[in-house]
Parts: C-alpha cells; structure tokens; sequence
C-alpha cells in the first residue's frame, strides 16, 4: 500500500531543535521516516498505539531513546501518516 508522509508544522519546529542538540540521531530519524513508508508495522518500528491524552494516536522508536508521535489517517488513494512531534520519551508523552 502507498503511504505518505505529512509533515506539521510543530514536527517541523521540534525535529530543528532535536537534530540541533544531537546531530548523530539525524540519520537514524531519516531511516525510520523511511521505514515508515515502506512498512509502518515493522518490528524495528516498534509501532505502538497511545493511550490517555495521546489516545488515538500512534509511536514509534527511532533510536534508544526518541519516539516519533503520529496519526495514521486513509487518504483518497493512500494512508496519510501524519507527523505530529519527535523527541525523547519523556518529552513527547
């Protein structure tokens, strides 16, 4: 199945400043969006549904300890990921 990737302005912003403070979880952060694409269930994901606040929305792992909040949405023709916020556990939950 197509996937696409929909970045929010806030992941945006926030991913900025996570690179910044740690610029070696760049390249990881760049092949789990890939992963993402390709197979947003895969055991190196880690996907993971939320709940609480966060409910309804989904997670995965990008590195020891940075998480990736997303929606997960059907589009016309392809699920929509929808990128909300990144940054280590404590941060995003």
């Amino acid at each position: 199945m197509k996937r696409e990737l929909v970045v929010t302005p806030k992941f945006k912003r926030t991913y900025r400043k996570f690179v910044r403070r740690n610029r070696k979880l760049q390249n990881s952060v760049e092949e789990t969006l890939k992963q993402m694409q390709e197979d947003i269930y895969s055991s190196l994901l880690n996907t993971h549904k939320l709940s609480g606040t966060l409910e309804g929305l989904r997670a995965c792992i990008c590195g020891y300890d940075c998480r990736i909040v997303f929606s997960l949405e059907q589009g016309s023709d392809a699920e929509v990921i929808v990128l909300l916020d990144i940054g280590k556990h404590d941060q995003v939950y």
